[in-house]
């Protein structure tokens, strides 16, 4: 196929993922909205009320931008690798293996829509933090990188789920036991200055801490991590990750079986 013609193939793949996303709206944007209200009124209000301020902001700002990053996360991975597997287990995704289309296009077509579905839970999330505090986004360049970065390293990491995935608890194991986990521990609730050393050092281990304080520094000015360290992490990682999507892809790993 010619470069138009993949474009083409690539545009339409991705207005499929968006499709997708908006017929079920219901399921893909408003649970994770209210998901995140709860969490604002719970730990913003009720015990933020105790904790008083962190980092010099109020606890509901502090915490504010994680919330908004775990929506993201979350959201992002688990659009790719639902709509990868679904595509697995009823065989439609072979017609875009035959078909003359580009490893590279599948790949940032997937990845499309789960930027779709990240940003437009993320814009969500935003809007529901605007009600309970006030986010003064003091670098916009930032604030909307890392939003995209974070979306799209972890469209990647759904898609990987989704290629290597045999069965549906293969679909959730990763979010469930790794995701989870990772994201509590990744800075969204505290600032890692309030742990003993060894634990600093290694929470610097975890990538989503490098994100949160990223997004954080977009927003709030202030960050754990340096901001340069932060943005070679999320680019080494989508680096690899897309690359690493091609190789599955093109060898047929878990598809072609």
């Amino acid at each position: 196929m010619s470069l138009r013609q993949q474009a083409v193939a690539l545009a339409t793949l991705s207005r499929k993922e968006y499709d997708r996303v908006i017929r079920i709206w219901g399921q893909t944007i408003l649970p994770p909205a209210i998901n995140m209200g709860l969490y604002f009124l719970i730990f913003g209000n009720l015990i933020g009320s105790r904790i008083g301020t962190m980092g010099g902001f109020d606890y509901k700002q502090y915490i504010a931008p994680g919330l908004i990053m775990m929506a993201v996360i979350t959201n992002s991975y688990g659009n790719v690798v639902s709509s990868f597997f679904s595509a697995k287990i009823n065989r439609h995704l072979e017609e875009m293996l035959v078909a003359p289309m580009a490893d590279s296009a599948i790949v940032l077509g997937h990845m499309a829509g789960g930027i779709i579905r990240g940003s437009l839970v993320g814009l969500t999330v935003t809007a529901v933090a605007f009600l309970f505090t006030p986010l003064p986004m003091v670098h916009p360049f930032i604030t909307v990188s890392v939003f995209l970065l974070c979306a799209a390293l972890f469209s990647l990491g759904g898609l990987i789920n989704g290629i290597l995935a045999k069965n549906f608890d293969d679909v959730s194991i990763i979010p469930s036991f790794v995701l989870t986990p990772l994201t509590y521990l990744g800075g969204v609730f505290y600032s890692i200055t309030l742990l003993p050393d060894f634990a600093q050092q290694l929470s610097r281990l975890n990538p989503i801490l490098y994100i949160v304080n990223a997004f954080r520094y977009g927003m709030l000015g202030v960050s754990d991590i340096d901001i340069g360290v932060a943005y070679a992490v999320m680019l080494g990682a989508i680096a690899v990750l897309f690359g690493t999507c091609l190789v599955l892809i093109r060898l047929g790993v878990r598809i072609r079986e």
